[in-house]
């Protein structure tokens, strides 16, 4: 008690030291005395800024305990300190309190005026900071080791040379000796190419390979081998799957709503190309943050991004909740989140999604800064995204796409230019035929409605206009029947008129809050009036519309579907109509009742205010499209007298109707028919098509600093930025533009790839370590901050990270490193004394055993039963049987499947992945939920896998055809046997197994026998 009173006693003296020495009286400024920082400008920093400001925290993304950080600035973008420019620094002014909304420090004692000309004027002699602190990239004392300056640490020299081959040795063996123990003896060559080629493929050698391989005399023997299996396709696709748990990929949007993504597996087949091409790192990492910017023009620069998009997806939210909504603002939030998480915990192993409501607890990472990396992706949703796998394909359709987008317009200014005499003389004849016809022969009759009612209980009123008005209750569906008379004979047509009216939203013509509509579906049914009971449904056919909203155009009101519809926002506040021809002629004897039924069942309220119903008899139906007001009243003064104005306003009229220009677009689509056709890949996109409420952004959306994390409560804008807390770089991001969103993801992979970002190159080296040991150096791959692991060798880690960085960041070249190494050849033989000194085997004096992933598992039963189909690339198989769901998700079945299909024998790595419906054989191997970040795999045993084992149709099916194939190597169930043995473990059996395995082969069959083979511990584990 005595010592930890006279501890307390003595740090409050330091303390009060300190604040006494800040309240000292200052020395009188002269035009020639010079400020003494240490003694005068830093007890002033200490005492008023640096807790808020400091290494443990920085408000406002600002620190001032560093010359350079304090220079820069915080989140305001303007530089803090300008040497030489006292007065007007920013600094300076928030210290003098000049604005009283933005007083520093904003609590406690305030620094005198005496003490803010001493700043001011330290300032104005060129704000020179002590030598220690003049350092731009000086690592805290006591800073957590992942955020220590990076350089190349000296190799350590154990006493036992002849044990190392390289320096990776050096090192292991060094702390082996601080502990006296020994590393283990170098495995059997039949362990070592087992091992190393589940490692380096997720395959096992075969008999033969092994064969050669014990068989091969040469002292490099084990290299050659390496070499090998590093160039084998197979190394990309046991790459791409480790990576895939990474990033949580899978091929659904998960949540509620998990509906398949059909073009996520370019992103997976990216990553099989990468790896087997051993693409740099630093390019790796950018290509997949904004390879689209910094590659313009290469494929891989757009299907990387899938990288971004890989996560889940809360489509419900995203696409059916409007934008202006704090519901539709939230849900954006999240999915930046996730895009936030899964960057910086893949490419930098930190846990910023922890300051997502308050400062890190436990990292020096700020809230600001957090939604500072938020704001480089608020520019990006997931979404189909179009690329081009072949450069000339894209030189061959770009000018046929222009030109069918310049006649497609169908503005006369830019179609004239593209036509040849010869239709531009067809299109004037074709005008003026067009004039006479529609002048002369369209008429539309008002349809006088008899009855009308409405399904959902809003109130239907009849107009003098003949129109029906929508008032009264709102249902979020509704259903009109309209019933009308006429004696029209040889109706050919009905039109939809959906009329404005004051009393709507926007003046309508919708009841929707926004004064949009939609129709799901348009019917009709005709009959005598005489005989009512004979009325027929009509078909309709050739819909047009004077206006369709984008995805919402008037063919989905006949489409049968209930989930589509006419919509027509943005145009609201201006009346509509529709034309919808009849497939057979109406009326003919006496008079005629129609039924109208307007289905209007998307839901929200989108129904029609008011609507007028007509039909007419034309003879040519083609020319009965809605007419825009001012045409038809053009088209009723005569030709001779019309003015220039309306002359030409008929002409841009009739381009868009002209049946030649169609002939010309038809032409060019052949065209475009005949070159490959665009590609799609589901990724980051900042221009996509829209679906309902999800749109793009048209500018970087707006992200704030929100006060414990609550949309509700926006505190200040964040900027685009990293973190501050890794020594040399500048957290914050000087852009250009800020409306440029694809310069802040550019921003964000130059900083992660920059030399100095120490968190980037130790984590992938200690990831890499992980796939291989069976766990990293510091083991927590995702998390290198101070609730992650510590490193077990952090001069390793460290050597490793500088020489990856400096050799090109070569992923082939460090796993050579390591396969090579004395330590990744030990054997995994226990020995009791070092398991006294090291029980978890932290310092590697054995190699780890470790049990097969469920990709390798399922891939092995089917090499060695022969079945196993290398075919690589392209869709993603989906080894289930796939019937619609009740909502979106569908009705996934595993078991209906057929396990003989060709799907079935695809490499894992090319399953179709469903995040919410997992296979359940691979779930009981541990293959992870893609829903969350998964760095490391558990490594269970359990009954349930091997119930999986014996049970399993997929298992008991290639026990089948492993008994057959064993069947054709060898005569009598004693070689069969023998070869069974060497196909699943690599080794002939002993003669005890040989003989208990005949035996039960006797007695239950060969397959059966495969399958005790298959669930033995020596097919499951690798030592």
């Amino acid at each position: 008690m005595r010592r930890s009173l006279c501890l307390a006693g003595f740090l409050m003296l330091c303390v009060a030291a300190v604040l006494a020495r800040a309240r000292e009286p200052v020395e009188p400024l002269s035009a020639d005395r010079k400020v003494d920082f240490e003694r005068e400008i830093q007890p002033l920093l200490t005492a008023h800024c640096v807790k808020c400001h400091g290494p443990a925290r920085q408000r406002s993304s600002y620190r001032l305990d560093r010359r350079e950080a304090a220079l820069q600035g915080g989140d305001s973008g303007e530089p803090a300190i300008v040497p030489g420019q006292g007065s007007t620094s920013h600094l300076v002014q928030l210290i003098r309190g000049l604005d009283p909304d933005e007083v520093m420090p904003p609590k406690g004692p305030k620094l005198t005026a005496g003490q803010v000309d001493l700043i001011r004027a330290w300032i104005d002699q060129g704000a020179e900071w002590a030598a220690q602190s003049n350092d731009p990239a000086p690592a805290e004392q006591g800073a957590h080791w992942s955020l220590q300056p990076l350089s190349r640490p000296a190799v350590p020299r154990p006493m036992n040379q002849g044990w190392s081959r390289t320096q990776i040795d050096d090192f292991i063996l060094a702390r082996l000796e601080e502990k006296r123990l020994s590393p283990s003896p170098e495995a059997d060559r039949r362990t070592l190419i087992r091992r190393l080629t589940f490692d380096t493929t997720g395959l096992p050698p075969t008999p033969e390979e092994i064969e050669a391989f014990i068989a091969d005399p040469g002292a490099n023997a084990y290299e050659r081998l390496v070499d090998r299996l590093l160039e084998s396709p197979r190394y990309g696709e046991r790459w791409a799957r480790r990576w895939m748990d990474v990033v949580h990929f899978a091929e659904t949007h998960g949540n509620d709503q998990d509906r398949p993504r059909p073009h996520a597996w370019p992103y997976r087949d990216y990553l099989i190309r990468s790896f087997n091409n051993d693409t740099p790192y630093a390019r790796f990492v950018q290509e997949q943050l904004a390879g689209d910017i910094l590659f313009p023009g290469d494929p891989s620069g757009i299907v990387a991004l899938g990288f971004i998009a890989a996560g889940p997806w809360d489509e419900s939210s995203q696409r059916d909740i409007r934008d202006d909504t704090v519901d539709k603002k939230a849900a954006q939030n999240l999915d930046r989140d996730d895009m936030v998480a899964t960057t910086m915990a893949t490419f930098t192993s930190t846990t910023v999604h922890c300051a997502r409501c308050h400062d890190h607890k436990f990292d020096p990472i700020s809230q600001a800064e957090y939604y500072g990396l938020q704001a480089v992706f608020a520019g990006v949703d997931r979404a189909e995204r179009p690329y081009e796998l072949d450069p000339k394909a894209e030189s061959l359709r770009a000018p046929l796409l222009a030109k069918k987008a310049a006649l497609q317009s169908r503005q006369k200014v830019s179609v004239d230019p593209l036509l040849d005499p010869a239709t531009r003389s067809a299109l004037a004849a074709g005008q003026a035929a067009w004039e006479s016809a529609v002048a002369d022969s369209i008429t539309w009759v008002p349809l006088d409605p008899l009855t009308y009612t409405s399904s959902g209980g809003a109130t239907l009123v009849k107009r003098p206009d003949w129109s029906i008005q929508s008032a009264g209750p709102r249902p979020e569906i509704d259903t009109y029947t309209i019933v009308a008379r006429t004696d029209l004979k040889g109706i050919s047509a009905v039109r939809l008129e959906v009329l404005t009216d004051d009393s709507l939203p926007h003046k309508g013509p919708g009841r929707q809050d926004n004064g949009n509509l939609h129709l799901s579906e348009f019917r009709l049914k005709a009959g005598r009036v005489a005989d009512p009971t004979a009325a027929r449904p009509i078909s309709l056919r050739n819909p047009v519309a004077d206006f369709d909203q984008q995805a919402w155009d008037i063919t989905k009101a006949i489409d049968g579907n209930p989930a589509t519809a006419w919509g027509i926002h943005p145009a609201v506040g201006k009346s509509h109509q529709a034309v919808f021809e009849t497939t057979e002629s109406i009326g003919i004897d006496g008079e005629t009742e129609l039924t109208f039924a307007l289905e209007q069942t998307h839901g929200g309220g989108h129904l029609i205010g008011r609507l007028r119903l007509s039909a007419t008899t034309t003879t040519r139906p083609s020319l009965a499209r809605p007419l825009p007001e001012p045409i038809a009243k053009i088209l009723t003064v005569p030709a001779s007298t019309r003015t220039e104005g309306q002359r030409t306003e008929l002409t841009a009229y009739y381009y868009t109707v002209a049946p030649e220009l169609k002939t010309v677009i038809d032409g060019l689509k052949q065209k475009l028919a005949a070159i490959p056709p665009v590609s799609m890949v589901y990724a980051a996109a900042h221009d996509f098509k829209p679906e309902s409420s999800f749109v793009p952004a048209k500018t970087p959306r707006p992200v704030h600093v929100l006060k414990r994390g609550d949309i509700n409560s926006p505190v200040r804008p964040a900027a685009p930025g990293g973190l501050a807390c890794v020594p040399g770089l500048d957290a914050r991001f000087r852009l250009p533009d800020l409306n440029d969103e694809g310069s802040r993801r550019a921003a964000l992979a130059r900083w992660i790839t920059d030399p100095k970002n120490v968190l980037t190159w130790r984590s992938i080296v200690n990831r890499v370590w992980h796939y291989h040991f069976g766990r990293g150096l510091a083991d927590s791959p995702n998390d290198l901050g101070q609730m992650g692991a510590k490193p077990s060798h952090p001069d390793l880690v460290d050597w490793l990270a500088v020489t990856f960085r400096d050799g090109g960041g070569s992923i082939k070249q460090l796993d050579r490193l390591i396969f090579t190494s004395s330590v990744y050849r030990q054997s995994c033989r226990h020995e009791p004394r070092a398991a006294e000194v090291d029980a978890d085997n932290t310092l590697l004096w054995r190699m780890n055993r470790t049990r097969l992933d469920a990709e390798s598992v399922r891939d092995a039963v089917l090499q060695i039963s022969g079945k196993l189909d290398l075919t690589m690339g392209g869709p993603s198989v989906r080894q289930f049987v796939e019937t619609p769901g009740i909502h979106v998700t569908p009705m996934v079945n595993y078991l209906q499947f057929d396990v003989d299909s060709p799907a079935s024998y695809r490499r894992s790595v090319y399953r179709f992945l469903f995040r919410t419906l997992p296979d359940p054989f691979m779930d009981s191997m541990d293959c992870p939920d893609a829903s969350q970040l998964s760095p490391t795999r558990n490594a269970s045993v359990t009954a349930l896998q091997a119930l999986a084992m014996w049970n399993d149709r997929f298992v008991v099916r290639q026990s089948e055809h492993f008994a057959a194939r064993v069947g054709k190597l060898a005569d009598g169930l004693t070689g069969q046997v023998e070869a069974a043995f060497e196909l699943a473990v690599g080794r002939p059996p002993s003669s005890n197994e040989s003989e208990a395995l005949v035996r039960y082969a006797v007695k239950h069959g060969m397959a059966n026998a495969c399958r005790v083979i298959l669930n033995s511990n020596e097919f499951m584990f690798v030592n």
